[in-house]
């Protein structure tokens, strides 16, 4: 059963979604991501939400709201109710929910990580779970040959025998391969699509891995919208953010999506590790990308492997910090950003014990954190800079700094950037942000 929308989601669809339902035309008039974080950081300020702006006594909000776009523009968009209900009607048929930044159940990844970039707005169907358990994912060119597809298929079905959630963007290709092997195996699978997010809802290939609670297929787009370049570039972002690690499995050179994904990531973003295949034949796009940061693939032969070598990874990856972008990584320790980072033969993985069994002990570095962890949850009800927080710890600020990022990224602080200087608390900054 489809739960209704909130009020919330239902402004921000007004306000940011074509609602073509089925149709081609789209309204010129759709606040972009930036215009619409300009609204979300206005109701924010008046301590207000989307839903205000629905409310019967809105007016004087609207007004307020609509300064930076002019208020006949704002009105148009909130009056489309009618064509709301068409649309809504059209996904609850297909199985489709819809959620927005302003809901509990957004992918606390994609917050944590995208911040502002975050899409406003969600389609999906299957298990919405599903998107914060992480995983590998696995990107790659569209027209591949049979040696390549059984490459990806087989790297699917570790993931499922390592118990770790494949994430991939559903196009032909390497995509589905890997997601194809992950569910032949009795894996979990999130499917990111660029388009056509109604056809594969009820494609009949998706239908069981669906009702099992298996497979779960988003979009920041339209469900009825077509394929866009664009669209396809820019979904790439929310695959990594989504994942544990990544493989880029094969990669044109300087061109295409995989390639410019994969460039965003080693030398921007830096959410996850990048993996990408290596050997004879893997193209001169592949040997790029492990010239500017990538890993090479170990090649595990089991789930175990696999396993040992993604945690491994991400254990010793180590992210210098950006201007633009906080150097979030998925390492098993905090790491002192202004450190160089750490080399260690991924090799050497294999000899490390399984960080999936049940009776592994946590590594002095997790106990670390951990500690660490409490010890701010508790102490930072009242915002703190970092200069005060590695007081209080009694470290570096540096080491402060990288631990109050891990800690932002989970979501268990916020970040306050305003007034200056910058201090974190304690708080749900999930549920803040619309």
């Amino acid at each position: 059963m489809i739960e209704p929308l909130t009020t919330n989601t239902q402004a921000i669809l007004l306000l940011t979604a074509p609602l073509i339902a089925g149709r081609g035309e789209t309204s010129r008039d759709l606040l972009s991501l930036g215009e619409y974080n300009r609204i979300a950081l206005i109701l924010r300020q008046k301590q207000k939400q989307p839903a205000d702006l629905l409310a019967p006594d809105a007016q004087e909000l609207i007004e307020v709201c609509a300064q930076p776009f002019g208020r006949a523009r704002l009105d148009a968009l909130i009056g489309r109710g009618f064509l709301l209900s068409q649309a809504v009607e059209r996904w609850h048929a297909r199985a489709i929910w819809v959620i927005s930044r302003a809901d509990a159940k957004y992918p606390r990844r994609l917050k944590a990580k995208l911040k502002e970039d975050a899409p406003p707005l969600l389609y999906g169907c299957g298990d919405i779970s599903l998107l914060d358990k992480g995983g590998l994912a696995v990107v790659g060119s569209r027209h591949v040959n049979d040696e390549l597809v059984g490459f990806t298929e087989n790297v699917g079905r570790l993931s499922a025998e390592a118990h770790r959630n494949i994430v991939s963007g559903g196009a032909k290709g390497i995509d589905r391969a890997a997601m194809h092997g992950a569910l032949m195996a009795g894996g979990d699978v999130a499917g990111v699509m660029a388009d056509s997010l109604e056809r594969a809802a009820l494609a009949r290939d998706n239908r069981e891995p669906l009702m099992e609670g298996r497979l779960v297929l988003i979009s920041p787009y339209d469900p009825a919208a077509g394929f866009n370049v664009g669209h396809a570039m820019q979904r790439n972002k929310l695959i990594y953010a989504l994942a544990d690690a990544a493989l880029v499995v094969t990669s044109e050179f300087e061109k295409g999506g995989t390639w410019a994904g994969a460039i965003e990531q080693l030398e921007r973003r830096h959410f996850v590790p990048v993996f990408v295949r290596n050997g004879a034949n893997a193209g001169k796009g592949n040997s790029a990308l492990l010239s500017r940061g990538g890993k090479p693939w170990p090649n595990p032969q089991s789930g175990n492997e696999l396993g040992v070598a993604l945690a491994a990874a991400a254990e010793f990856v180590a992210a210098e910090p950006k201007q633009d972008t906080l150097p979030f990584t998925l390492r098993e320790e905090p790491a002192v950003y202004d450190a160089a980072p750490v080399a260690k033969p991924i090799e050497a993985a294999a000899e490390k014990p399984d960080p999936t069994a049940t009776d592994a002990k946590p590594s002095p570095e997790m106990e670390l954190l951990n500690t660490v962890r409490e010890i701010l949850r508790r102490e930072l009800a009242e915002a703190r800079t970092e200069e005060e927080v590695a007081t209080l710890l009694v470290v570096t600020k540096p080491q402060a700094k990288a631990w109050l990022a891990r800690l932002v990224e989970e979501a268990v602080l916020e970040k306050v950037t305003k007034p200056k200087p910058v201090r974190y608390r304690t708080g749900n900054k999930v549920e803040r942000l619309f």
